[in-house]
């Protein structure tokens, strides 16, 4: 358990636009940020972030909350996990228990997969250090490439002695379950017909490259091998699991992120030792696709950060030609590419190994060129004077241009493309168009194909029912968050019988704190929210507010499970929806919430009331539909009902006026 106090200290210097800035790009907008989703595949920004609440809202999955709970649904922590991470990140001393066998059994099986994978970096990284075979073996091979202590340590590598089943033992004997090391590939367990199972090491005799995610957290492992074992794979990866997928990691993007950000530029490599390379070097904006080929999952990764990414090629990279392909990924994506390629016989690694800082720095800026560039220059050079093959590269070089969504681009590449390739211009823009008529086609057809056989659509828009009693309830939670602990002015109309004895309604200004008003007025009718959420947050609001001073909206927050943060998030940045839009661009401006609190409040509360007195005299009427039944006490509570409807009405309208 991790003590109030720690948390306390947490929540009072962790900054949301910091923290989420390690994942997402934010662009100033006005005093929040935006940025794209991190969440959902997206164009434009629907994400928002709010330091003065201290809130974000990612409009485009309905997503929010707070620091702690970006932390929980981005990299799926635990709660300790996340604070933790905060208190690692500001440097923040915690106070807790160590966790027991019992707890690391209680462990969920995904946390319990991440635990191992932890535990298992630890102890490749301590066998590295400690022990005669890893200071041996794996560290001496990591300095023979030229790595420092300092950078072998900044990126967690390790080593797996050569033994069949030492890691495997050393992790059950720590009471961590041989499930779970299975799961996450690091032991291989073959069954045996009548024997006890046999368990071996994955990764044995391998140096070991730890792959983290953007936060830090270890998903799965790279390992080489160092002996010459033809039969033997060079580089062998951790499986796929509940925690790691290869198609969604970039090697390298946890060391890397805050230094994209802030150079706004990628540089894309191949293998694990390109990045070390380069980061020991001084370039940290570097990450690696682990040999994979490139996909729409990691090209999204770098797109929170930047815009704009540079593809390093190895001078004598085999199927360059193929490696383009990954180019239009990138592209498709909406990003700014450019290419590099190192003399031959180079790579990223020893380039930067064998050459300084500046050196490096001069290179890849005289030597990236933009994709068009390259692409044109690499394919002509296969062309010679074929003219077959001059109208294959054309084409080819065209429907890269036909993948980049924005259309000025698209024309500015047209028209760089004529002048290389010495084409005209409508010749070029008839082969996008069509590229674009045949991808029209191949959409639809494929819609045609997935459409069941006999489906009737109906293009008719379904209008759904409006839940009154829901927008009123959310507003009465949106006033006590933002409003709560002020103290207004409030037009009360009371109740009143004149000379005549009949009831009137007489004016009364009073000035009460907005949570007090809101509380006495329902509990005057009796009133109790029916959203099992609202009713929930409700309670938890007027309680907060009764017994602290200063209400802080974050702070509530952190107290909350986090199925109810999501809802308030929405409740909190509704304003920001507004900024997100840009209306005011197009001369439409939302009132701001803060005019007229004191009106606000007693609008929705008057408005609750008469809604919930409508929703009882039709309740009433239902039951006088028997003929045979004595219906008179019923027919007068319906009166009563409906005089005290057309008081409550006046006294609405008064309030809006």
């Amino acid at each position: 358990m991790i003590s109030k106090s720690s948390i306390d200290q947490v929540y009072e210097t962790a900054r949301l636009e910091e923290v989420i800035g390690d994942f997402v790009q934010l662009k100033k907008s006005g005093t929040n940020f935006k940025g794209l989703s991190p969440f959902t595949d997206e164009r434009s920004p629907s994400f928002m972030v709010s330091p003065v609440k201290q809130i974000w809202k990612d409009f485009s999955s309905g997503k929010g909350g707070n620091v702690v709970a970006f932390l929980m649904e981005h990299e799926h922590f635990t709660y300790p996990e996340a604070i933790k991470y905060l208190a690692k990140k500001y440097n923040i001393e915690i106070e807790e228990t160590e966790q027991t066998d019992e707890q690391k059994e209680q462990a969920d099986e995904k946390e319990s997969m991440y635990l191992v994978s932890e535990y298992a970096q630890k102890y490749f990284s301590e066998v590295l250090w400690e022990r005669e075979l890893g200071k041996a073996i794996g560290l001496s091979y990591f300095r023979e490439r030229g790595f420092t202590d300092d950078t072998i340590k900044s990126f967690s590598l390790g080593y797996c002695l050569d033994q069949w089943d030492s890691f495997t033992n050393t992790a059950l004997d720590k009471k961590y379950k041989l499930e779970y090391l299975e799961k996450t590939g690091l032991s291989i367990v073959k069954k045996q017909e009548g024997q006890e199972d046999r368990k071996f090491d994955r990764f044995k005799g391998r140096v070991m490259f730890p792959i983290q995610s953007m936060s830090g957290r270890v998903l799965g492992f790279g390992g080489r091998i160092l002996t010459n074992d033809k039969k033997a794979a060079k580089y062998l990866n951790s499986p796929e699991s509940d925690i790691y997928h290869k198609s969604k990691v970039l090697y390298g993007i946890y060391h890397a992120k805050q230094a994209i950000a802030k150079e706004d530029n990628c540089y894309l490599v191949e293998g694990y030792t390109d990045v070390i390379q380069f980061h020991q070097r001084g370039i940290h904006n570097v990450v690696a696709s682990s040999g994979t080929a490139l996909t729409p999952d990691q090209i999204r990764l770098v797109n929170r950060l930047t815009k704009n990414i540079t593809v390093l090629f190895d001078g004598d990279a085999a199927g360059l030609r193929a490696s383009l392909r990954g180019i239009d990924l990138i592209l498709e994506q909406g990003m700014n590419v450019r290419v590099c390629t190192f003399p031959e016989g180079e790579d990223p690694d020893s380039f930067a190994k064998n050459n300084s800082l500046e050196d490096v720095l001069a290179y890849l800026e005289s030597n990236s060129k933009d994709f068009i560039q390259f692409k044109a220059s690499l394919l002509i050079k296969e062309t010679a004077n074929d003219p077959i093959k001059k109208a294959e590269t054309v084409r080819d070089i065209v429907n890269s241009i036909s993948k980049i969504p924005d259309r000025i681009k698209k024309e500015i590449y047209i028209q760089e493309c004529a002048q290389l390739m010495n084409i005209s211009e409508a010749v070029l823009f008839n082969t996008l168009a069509q590229i674009g008529k045949k991808d029209i086609a191949d959409v639809e057809k494929k819609q045609k194909q997935e459409q069941k056989p006999f489906q009737v659509v109906k293009n008719e828009a379904v209008q759904e029912k409006l839940d009154v009693q829901y927008v009123l309830e959310k507003k009465i939670i949106e006033l006590l968050l933002l409003y709560g602990d002020t103290t207004q002015e409030f037009d009360d109309l009371l109740l009143k019988e004149d000379e005549k004895g009949d009831l009137i309604l007489e004016k009364e200004v009073v000035q009460a704190r907005v949570f007090e008003k809101i509380f006495l007025d329902l509990q005057e009718d009796e009133i109790e929210l029916t959203n099992a959420k609202f009713k929930d947050i409700y309670y938890k609001l007027i309680e907060n507010l009764n017994e602290k001073e200063h209400f802080e909206a974050n702070r509530f927050i952190g107290e909350l499970n986090q199925d109810l943060v999501s809802e308030i998030s929405s409740i909190l940045m509704e304003e920001e929806k507004y900024i997100l839009h840009d209306w005011g661009r197009k001369e439409i401006y939302p009132k701001a919430k803060s005019v007229g609190v004191g009106q606000l409040v007693s609008e929705t509360i008057l408005t609750l009331r008469c809604y919930l007195i409508k929703k009882r005299i039709g309740e009433l009427q239902e039951q006088t539909q028997d003929p045979n039944a004595d219906h008179k006490e019923i027919l007068q509570e319906i009166m009563n009902y409906l005089s005290l409807n057309s008081l409550l009405g006046k006294k609405l309208a008064r309030v809006l006026s």
